[in-house]
């Protein structure tokens, strides 16, 4: 397993700089992480840093998030603007309020509109797994797969007191979804290689994290 090449090194801080984009960015190259994750506004910035690097890093941008609360339009905006200034993949938080209610038919709808919105880039979408039961991450999924998009992800790393993916997660989501073809991304408390082997393991094809460096060494 080289692990490298399921790490997404992230840095979503609000305090983030351009010095620190540069840091990631670097990281990224120095050690041949799949990508680099990061907030709408250093997609460009990353973007130029990845084509300097000369490696294949894609930029993964974060849109409707942390809340998953956005009206629709300004997360297409979002998209779109993200895929113009460089975004090879988009990570975007699944509409949380609309599961709590119920509301499956407007969790699906938004998703295949972001899913149009995308085109042929990259869909992942954030289920938020602290605030949902195993039978609304499985609803959800399921949301996930009528839309056609490409990953489930486990979390965002913003909620309070959450512990983010979970082996149990990430398996409830890979038996759901990889029948339909969906990929899993675990994000959220990746903090050792032995819990990102063991992710792996339980069914994630792909590891968003910003303790990358400290994995692989």
């Amino acid at each position: 397993m080289e692990l490298a090449n399921y790490i997404e090194h992230t840095n979503l801080k609000p305090d983030a700089t351009g010095k620190d984009m540069e840091k990631l960015v670097l990281e990224a190259a120095n050690y041949n992480f799949f990508g680099v994750c990061v907030n709408p506004h250093y997609v460009k910035l990353a973007k130029e840093l990845v084509q300097k690097s000369e490696k294949d890093i894609k930029v993964v941008c974060v849109v409707n998030f942390p809340l998953g609360a956005n009206q629709i339009d300004t997360t297409l905006a979002q998209i779109k603007e993200a895929i113009i200034e460089g975004a090879d993949e988009i990570d975007t938080v699944i509409n949380i309020g609309a599961i709590k209610e119920g509301n499956y038919e407007k969790v699906t709808n938004e998703l295949v509109a972001q899913k149009r919105a995308v085109h042929n880039q990259i869909l992942k979408v954030i289920l938020e797994t602290d605030l949902l039961t195993p039978d609304e991450i499985k609803k959800a999924c399921l949301c996930c797969v009528t839309a056609k998009v490409d990953f489930v992800k486990t979390s965002t790393g913003f909620v309070k007191n959450g512990v983010g993916a979970t082996l149990e997660n990430v398996k409830l989501m890979y038996d759901t979804v990889n029948k339909y073809g969906l990929k899993v991304k675990a994000s959220g408390g990746i903090k050792s290689k032995l819990m990102a082997q063991d992710l792996i393991n339980a069914g994630a094809s792909r590891l968003g994290t910003s303790s990358g460096v400290q994995l692989i060494n």
